[in-house]
């Protein structure tokens, strides 16, 4: 995918656009797909790679391999052993985990380091291999569970976009493992309308089956971007890092390729997992719904009594602050335990603009780390 500037930016609004519409590709992508069903997978490669290769964009923030497992691995950018420990779940859902560490000023892993969080972690979700294609949502929750028994439970958890619904079913399912929960762009209670879930819905599931059986059981990220080739510029770059950009100075054009690197290194999802999501959680809308078994235990968000933390994007089409509120009523969480917030920005700059880490995400740190009392104010607030 290459960056272009168009002559007349009246054309295009980078908040609304390829900012937004990145995170919609995968379903897009497969309508247009279906068209050209045979042309999907002509010289896919018998093993794809995990992209662990010297190729692979760098790290932003020094880290290291904590935990090895089947789904992830689990990063440590911890700077001390004291301290509640802070797990950030990454979306999967195509892209790396690298969204929480894009670049220098873009990295919320950074932000959450310097507004004073000591322990620290990510999930690095794997691509998909052939051996992964029946991996499940409670794969990934059981993979998670180790990764918190490893950390020592009780943690906090940061649930970005679609690894906020999985941070939920997992304080749900372990309720004595999570002692605060973080959701930031996060889309529980489909029945809420989003861009999101019409596009699910307006395809029928058997099209969802098609497309896995295509791949063999695997969901192709790189095969869906070829298809899905919406070419991004300078002002939906600037729109999601909600910053000015030099196209011409030496650090615009190094933010500019870390973006585009990103974006490119996409990642394979198991088959099993990509239709139980779409099915699941997109169209029986099961988890706002009560119908939703984790690990063999039906989840009733009514029983989730932690204090929570709702952050919503005012600009955002995947999930929108009517979804990502939505899930406050859902909850079992006392009032003056809810904390929700806002920033004016799309769905991508939640997690990489430089004001909504030195905000929202800011004030959230300071939130986990304060007594309940002072945290919360006595009741919950929304910010602008």
């Amino acid at each position: 995918m290459s960056l272009r500037e168009k002559a007349d930016p009246s054309e295009r609004s980078g908040s609304t656009n390829w900012v937004q519409h990145a995170w919609l590709w995968p379903f897009e992508a497969m309508r247009l797909a279906l068209d050209i069903s045979s042309q999907w997978y002509p010289d896919r490669p018998a093993e794809p790679t995990d992209a662990s290769d010297e190729q692979e964009l760098p790290w932003t923030t020094a880290n290291s391999v904590a935990l090895q497992l089947p789904t992830m691995r689990l990063l440590d950018f911890s700077s001390a052993v004291e301290g509640p420990p802070l797990l950030v779940c990454a979306p999967y859902a195509l892209h790396r985990a690298k969204i929480a560490d894009l670049a220098h000023g873009h990295s919320l892993m950074a932000a959450l380091q310097e507004a004073g969080t000591a322990r620290l972690y990510l999930t690095d979700w794997r691509s998909a291999t052939p051996e992964m294609r029946y991996f499940s949502i409670d794969t990934f929750l059981s993979d998670l569970n180790v990764a918190v028994d490893t950390i020592g439970p009780p943690v906090d958890l940061a649930g970005l976009c679609q690894g906020g619904w999985l941070s939920l079913l997992y304080a749900a399912r372990f309720p004595d493992k999570v002692r605060r929960l973080v959701l930031a762009g996060s889309p529980v209670d489909v029945s809420v309308p989003s861009e999101l879930s019409r596009m699910v819905a307006s395809l029928p599931q058997q099209s969802f089956e098609a497309m896995v059986r295509q791949g063999e059981g695997i969901v192709s990220g790189e095969h869906m971007l070829q298809v899905w080739s919406l070419p991004f510029n300078l002002l939906d770059v600037e729109a999601a890092l909600q910053r000015r950009l030099d196209g011409k100075s030496e650090d615009a054009r190094v933010l500019l390729d870390r973006f585009t690197r990103w974006n490119d290194e996409t990642l394979d999802l198991p088959g099993t997992y990509y239709l139980e999501v779409t099915d699941w959680i997109f169209r029986q809308n099961r988890i706002a719904a009560g119908d939703f078994v984790a690990l063999g235990r039906k989840i009733d968000l009514a029983a989730v009594t932690l204090p929570v933390f709702l952050l919503a994007a005012e600009k955002d089409i995947v999930v929108p602050p009517d979804q990502a509120f939505a899930t406050m009523r859902l909850l079992g969480t006392p009032p003056a335990w809810l904390q929700c917030d806002t920033e004016p920005c799309g769905h991508l700059g939640l997690f990489v603009g430089c004001m909504a880490l030195t905000g929202p995400w800011r004030r959230i740190a300071r939130w986990l780390q304060s007594d309940l009392d002072e945290a919360t104010g006595g009741r919950a607030r929304i910010s602008a």
